[in-house]
């Protein structure tokens, strides 16, 4: 859970400076957020979950 909403708030932030930035507008950046709350309730949702779980497990396990 912890991490959801870690990755969560990183592309919050990440949307609000590319917004800012105008390197996206308003109107894209919108899209780009219903897309990803209607994928979320999708047969795919938990697909996509458990390859970001297992890449953040991943990189869990590295040790510099």
């Amino acid at each position: 859970m912890a991490l959801s909403l870690s990755v969560v708030l990183l592309l919050g932030i990440i949307l609000v400076v590319l917004i800012r930035g105008k390197s996206i507008k308003a109107g894209p950046a919108i899209v780009a957020i219903l897309f990803g709350f209607f994928l979320a309730s999708t047969g795919m949702a938990p697909a996509i979950n458990r390859f970001f779980n297992s890449v953040a497990n991943t990189i869990n396990h590295i040790s510099f």
